[in-house]
C-alpha cells in the first residue's frame, strides 16, 4: 500500500477515534481464480480483482461495522461504524490489551505465484484431472474438479496506534468421483491446498485417481453392520475430529456466549488420557492456517489446549479474552473485508504419541479401520463423520473392506476414551473451515492414528 494511503487511514483514525472506545480500519486487495468443472461442462472459469476494506467501531461494549469499496466514501462509513456503536453499546469495552505494533510481513512463497500462471494453463490442470476421474473405471458416474487461487494483502491500521501490513497466497483442490452400479452409488473425494506455491497441485494424478478408484471399489463392499465397536483412524480422520468435534468447541466465542459451554469447558477439567495433547496455533510455519498477526493485529501464538489429557487453554479474539480474563491468543480471523473478525481455529493437532501403528490392532477382536473422509457435521459436543474408507478388524489384523461407515459419538466421550495414539503424524492441509456465515476460510489439521473404543459406527450411507 502507498504511503498517501496510509497516511490518509492515519488522519482518519485521528478525527475519529475520540468518538468510541476503538476504532479499526481495515483495507485489502484481493486477486482471486475459481475454476469448477462438473462432469464435462464448466460451471465457472472466472478470474477476479477485490478492493475494499471495513471499519470497526466499539463503544461502551457495542460494535459497529461498514465495509467499503471506495477511499472516497470513507469518512461517511466511519461515521456510519461509529453511529451503530453508539446506538448499542450500553455496558463496558473490555478489550485484552496487546502489543502497539508496526510491521510489514509477506507470507513466503517456496514456489510459483499463481498470478504468474496463466488462466488457460490452470484450466488445462483442471481438465487433466477430470480426465482421470472419468478414465478410471466405466462405473464413475459423475465427477467434479474444483480450483481456487487467493492472494490476498491487507491494511491494518488501529486507534491504538498499531498499522500492520500483511499478504500471503492460498491455494486449494476439491476432486469427487461418484460410481454407480444398479441403486448402489459410492462416491470418493479427495482434497488438498497449499500456501507454498502452484507446483504444489500440478502432482496429484494419484491422489486424484485414488479418489475414483475407492468410490469403484465400495460398490462391491457389503455396508457394515451398525454397532459399537472399537475404531482405529487415520491421521486425516483424526485431524477431521480435532477441528470439527474439539476445535470449534475451544473457540472461547461459544464458552461466554453460551453459560451451558463454558460450564463444561473449565479449565483444569479432565478429558482424555495423560498422553494426549492438542494444540491450535498460527505460528507454525507453512501451514494453510498460518500468519504473522490475526485479523486485530494480535501476534500469532501456539495456544495448548489440552495438556496431558487436561484442558488448559482455550482460542480467543481481544473481546472474549477480556471478558474472561485471559490472555489474547491471535484467534480472531475474518474470511475478507464484508465480514468481521471471529474467533477462530488456525492449525489444530493432537501430538504424535508412542504407539506404533500396527500395535493400536492389537488386541481387538472384532472392530474397524477407518481412513479418509467423506464428509461430517457436528452439533454443539455431538459429531457425525462418514469415513472414505474402512475395513474390519478381526484378531487384531486387517480383515475385509466395508462401506457406508459412519462415525457419531460425544466428544468429550470419545476423548476419555482414547485408548492409544500412534507414533505417526500426519499435517492434512486441505481444509476449509465455516462458522458465522465465513465459509472456506483456510485451516490446517494434523494428528497420528488414534484407537478409540465405544464408538458408535453405523452402516447407513449419507445422502449425497
Amino acid at each position: 500500500m502507498n504511503t498517501d494511503i496510509k497516511n490518509l487511514l492515519s488522519d482518519l483514525i485521528k478525527r475519529y477515534r475520540s468518538q468510541v472506545d476503538f476504532l479499526a480500519i481495515r483495507l485489502e486487495e484481493a486477486e482471486a481464480t475459481d475454476i469448477l468443472l462438473r462432469g464435462d461442462k464448466v460451471e465457472t472459469l472466472s478470474e477476479g480483482i477485490s478492493l475494499g476494506g471495513q471499519v470497526r467501531a466499539c463503544y461502551k461494549g457495542g460494535w459497529g461495522m461498514s465495509s467499503f469499496n471506495q477511499l472516497g466514501v470513507l469518512s461517511n462509513r466511519i461515521e456510519e461504524a461509529i453511529a451503530s456503536a453508539r446506538l448499542v453499546g450500553q455496558e463496558e469495552t473490555i478489550l485484552a490489551p496487546i502489543p502497539i505494533i508496526e510491521d510489514s510481513r509477506i507470507l513466503p512463497l517456496g514456489g510459483t505465484h499463481p498470478r504468474e500462471i496463466p488462466l488457460i494453463q490452470k484450466k488445462e490442470l483442471c481438465d487433466r484431472y477430470a480426465d482421470i476421474l472419468h478414465s478410471t473405471d466405466p462405473q464413475v458416474a459423475t465427477t467434479s474438479v474444483r480450483y481456487g487461487d487467493c492472494c490476498q494483502r491487507i491494511i491494518l491500521i488501529t486507534s491504538e496506534g498499531t498499522l500492520i501490513e500483511q499478504s500471503w497466497v492460498d491455494l486449494e483442490m476439491r476432486f469427487a468421483a461418484t460410481a454407480r452400479q444398479g441403486s448402489t452409488v459410492q462416491t470418493g473425494r479427495e482434497t488438498t491446498g497449499s500456501r507454498n506455491g502452484y507446483e504444489d497441485l500440478t502432482q496429484l494424478d494419484d491422489q486424484v485417481r485414488s479418489a475414483a478408484q475407492r468410490a469403484v471399489n465400495a460398490l462391491s463392499h457389503p455396508p457394515i453392520k451398525g454397532n459399537t465397536y472399537t475404531v482405529v483412524i487415520d491421521p486425516i480422520l483424526t485431524g477431521l475430529f480435532v477441528h470439527e468435534a474439539f476445535g470449534h468447541l475451544s473457540e472461547a466465542d461459544m464458552a461466554y456466549e453460551n453459560p451451558d459451554i463454558l460450564e463444561v469447558m473449565t479449565l483444569g477439567r479432565k478429558f482424555g488420557p495423560e498422553n494426549l495433547q492438542i494444540l491450535d496455533g498460527g505460528a507454525p510455519q507453512g501451514h494453510r492456517g498460518s500468519y504473522f498477526y490475526d485479523d486485530e493485529g494480535t501476534p500469532a501464538t501456539t495456544t495448548q489446549l489440552i495438556k496431558d489429557g487436561v484442558l488448559v487453554g482455550r482460542l480467543h479474539s481481544r473481546e472474549t479474552a477480556g471478558k474472561l480474563g485471559e490472555e489474547p491468543t491471535g484467534n480472531a480471523r475474518c474470511l475478507n473485508y464484508h465480514y468481521p473478525p471471529l474467533v477462530r481455529m488456525t492449525n489444530t493437532w493432537i501430538e504424535r504419541g508412542e504407539t506404533p501403528v500396527n500395535g493400536l490392532f492389537s488386541g481387538i477382536q472384532e472392530g474397524v479401520y477407518a481412513k479418509n473422509w467423506l464428509g461430517g457435521m457436528t452439533n454443539g459436543e455431538m459429531f457425525t463423520f462418514s469415513a472414505g474408507e474402512a475395513w474390519m478388524i478381526r484378531n487384531g489384523e486387517l480383515a475385509e473392506p466395508v462401506r457406508d461407515v459412519t462415525l457419531s459419538g460425544n466428544v468429550f466421550s470419545t476423548l476419555a476414551d482414547i485408548e492409544a495414539i500412534g507414533n505417526d503424524f500426519y499435517w492434512d492441509e486441505s481444509g476449509g473451515c465455516g462458522k458465522g456465515g465465513q465459509n472456506g476460510l483456510a485451516v490446517g489439521c494434523g494428528g497420528p492414528s488414534l484407537r478409540i473404543r465405544n464408538v458408535v459406527v453405523g452402516g447407513e450411507a449419507e445422502n449425497e
